[in-house]
């Protein structure tokens, strides 16, 4: 009773009972669902793809969709959502690539919201927001309760760190460091401040926030610093503070460069 009989499901597809399946549904062979997630009017789902428990996947939905990669021939790549995830109408997620992760991750408690797309070998963390048709390229990594805004584009490769957050309309080139607000286009993106909204929300102390608020300052205002010289400095003057280390070896381990531009230049 659970599905409806106008629903597609391949024999090989693995649903648990509990799962619900709406109307001309599509869903087929090597794809496993679990317990208490529903599957909306007109959603596909293409295998190989694993989706965990109460996730609800809206209407017109495609996921497990194959890369959009040139280079793609049909290799046997998979798709990896985890538990209690919102997928909104629209929503385009596909598989990874075989020259990259071989697999396209979600993690838990995101909201997707209608017409985003996440591209192939994409990871993405837990309590993300992806804002309406908001894009990620392939490659993409999004920390922990990121968010990322309604029309932004994000190029291939690029990460976005754990409470970062990404206005509306703009265009991603560079790492946007963790905890951090940016807004602006490709080639001109700005640190605006300190996501202090969403670190107070989630139990920052406000010793620890004005931490990391210290350590951007040592990083985007000592101009007569190297950016290297910066960053050590920030290591030797802010001791003991996990999320200040995070945010050293987020610039550390950048391969694309970070953004460096702030909102008074």
């Amino acid at each position: 009773m659970n599905i409806h009989p106008t629903a597609i499901i391949s024999e090989k597809a693995e649903l648990h009972p509990t799962v619900k399946v709406g109307p001309y549904a599509v869903i087929e062979e090597g794809v496993k669902i679990g317990a208490g997630s529903t599957v909306g009017s007109h959603a596909m789902i293409f295998g190989p793809t694993i989706i965990g428990e109460n996730n609800e996947i809206c209407s017109f939905a495609l996921l497990g969709g194959a890369p959009q990669d040139i280079s793609y021939k049909g290799e046997l790549t998979e798709l990896i959502i985890g538990n209690g995830n919102l997928i909104r109408e629209y929503v385009s997620i596909h598989r990874g690539t075989p020259h990259g992760a071989g697999k396209t991750v979600v993690g838990n408690n995101n909201m997707i919201m209608a017409y985003s797309h996440v591209g192939h070998d994409c990871v993405i963390g837990d309590y993300v927001i992806m804002v309406n048709a908001a894009t990620l390229g392939g490659h993409v990594q999004v920390g922990d309760r990121a968010t990322v805004g309604g029309l932004v584009g994000v190029h291939q490769f690029c990460r976005i760190g754990r409470f970062a957050f990404i206005g509306g309309g703009s265009g991603v080139g560079l790492d946007v460091p963790p905890f951090a607000m940016v807004t602006g286009v490709r080639g001109k993106m700005r640190i605006s401040g300190l996501n202090k909204v969403g670190m107070r929300r989630n139990g920052f102390t406000r010793e620890t926030i004005s931490k990391i608020d210290n350590a951007f300052r040592i990083l985007y205002r000592s101009s007569k610093l190297l950016h290297k010289d910066a960053i050590k400095k920030v290591e030797q003057e802010i001791v003991d503070c996990e999320y200040v280390d995070e945010l050293v070896a987020f610039f550390r381990t950048s391969k694309r460069g970070v953004v460096k531009r702030i909102k008074s230049e």
